[in-house]
């Protein structure tokens, strides 16, 4: 059973900065993919940053430049970093892994929340 733990979300005031950070009980290697998504209220989720196992990133096209995924492969970790926030960036955000099966497994953690006052 995979386990991914978020921590880092809070509250903020727009223009600041967030880290969040995901904790997988494996080594991330052994996922073909990791990646953040977000739930605002009443919207469904949405893909905010991905990275394969090889390094190719992918963004929401709305959140390039603002946002970057990362990962330490020692701690088996993956992070997103999260700048120039804005109220429309709040919601739930999710560290989601998808393994090397194929079909793809989809492991996801309970969530951490990130509120942006404007």
């Amino acid at each position: 059973q995979v386990q991914l733990v978020e921590s880092g979300g809070g509250l903020v005031q727009a223009g600041g900065s967030l880290r969040l950070s995901c904790a997988a009980s494996r080594s991330i290697f052994s996922f073909n993919a990791m990646g953040w998504y977000r739930q605002a209220p009443g919207k469904q989720r949405e893909l905010v940053a991905r990275i394969t196992i090889g390094g190719t990133q992918n963004y929401a096209d709305s959140l390039k430049g603002r946002f970057t995924i990362s990962r330490d492969i020692t701690k088996n970790a993956l992070f997103l970093q999260m700048n120039s926030l804005k109220p429309e960036d709040t919601g739930v955000y999710y560290c989601n892994a998808e393994s090397r099966l194929v079909p793809a497994d989809n492991y996801w953690g309970q969530g951490t929340q990130v509120t942006v006052s404007s």
